[in-house]
């Protein structure tokens, strides 16, 4: 075997966290050097995720961090306005990132790229690391060629702070791809109830479901006359994330730019 990777994991004591916490200490290939969080400071991560003590403890800061324990990935499942600094700060100090956080604006990402073009980097911010969704995304643009009367649905926790989710805006942006643009529905609907059509994109809509009780689920629904196709994908535990993680911290160090989805990291 081979030099550990030197992972670095900021919002270690969020759910998202506390799995890539477990998946690292349990993968012989990696090597736990910083747990980040503003809480449960000093705990010992490995006490954090049921295990046995491993020596790297809850630490707050961020740049400190990365700057003595010298990681070569940073992972970070934190809030959009977080992720987009800490991922920033990486990149200028030399550590790739893997970003699991969505909120990323188009021009952030163009910038995040440039940075690590210049710093001779390989970065990846994922909308969702679910080999299930992934192939979802891929299942649906490949149909958008033939039913171009489509509409998503997303359902998540009544918690989660962004809608529609990243993997419903990806979901979207691929099926463009495939689908030349056009308005959907009767060219003289009217919404009685704002919003009750969904949020527009590219001419077709996208759905959004809060509710407690739900983890992450997503639903393409494809039209035509006398047929409808749906696509669906359901995820039920967060672990579920955890092998498409692994997998992108081993393969951003052989990349350059920053990569926007993890369907990138498939391909090879």
């Amino acid at each position: 075997m081979g030099e550990q990777i030197r992972v670095a994991v900021v919002g270690a004591t969020g759910k998202m966290g506390k799995e890539v916490v477990k998946m690292v200490l349990e993968d012989p290939e990696l090597q736990l050097v910083a747990a980040i969080s503003p809480s449960e400071e000093g705990l010992d991560a490995g006490t954090l995720v049921g295990k046995s003590q491993c020596g790297v403890a809850i630490t707050s800061d961020v740049e400190l961090a990365l700057l003595e324990s010298k990681p070569q990935v940073m992972v970070d499942f934190t809030t959009p306005k977080s992720a987009y600094a800490n991922t920033e700060l990486a990149i200028r100090l030399g550590v790739s990132p893997v970003t699991g956080t969505t909120g990323f604006t188009p021009e952030q990402i163009e910038h995040l790229d440039k940075l690590c073009h210049d710093k001779g980097l390989g970065g990846l911010i994922a909308p969702n690391f679910s080999v299930g969704a992934i192939l979802l995304m891929k299942f649906a643009a490949e149909a958008a060629k033939y039913f171009p009367n489509v509409e998503i649905i997303e359902y998540h926790g009544d918690q989660k702070l962004d809608a529609p989710s990243g993997t419903a805006i990806k979901t979207a942006e691929l099926i463009s791809m495939n689908r030349k643009e056009h308005r959907q529905g009767n060219p003289n609907e009217e919404e009685t109830i704002e919003g009750a059509r969904g949020g527009y994109y590219n001419g077709f809509r996208i759905h959004s479901v809060r509710l407690p009780g739900i983890f992450a689920q997503e639903e393409v629904v494809f039209g035509d006359f006398g047929q409808t196709l749906k696509i669906r994908h359901d995820s039920y535990d967060r672990a579920g994330y955890m092998p498409g993680v692994n997998i992108a911290v081993k393969k951003v160090l052989n990349c350059k730019g920053m990569i926007y989805g993890f369907e990138h990291f498939m391909e090879e």
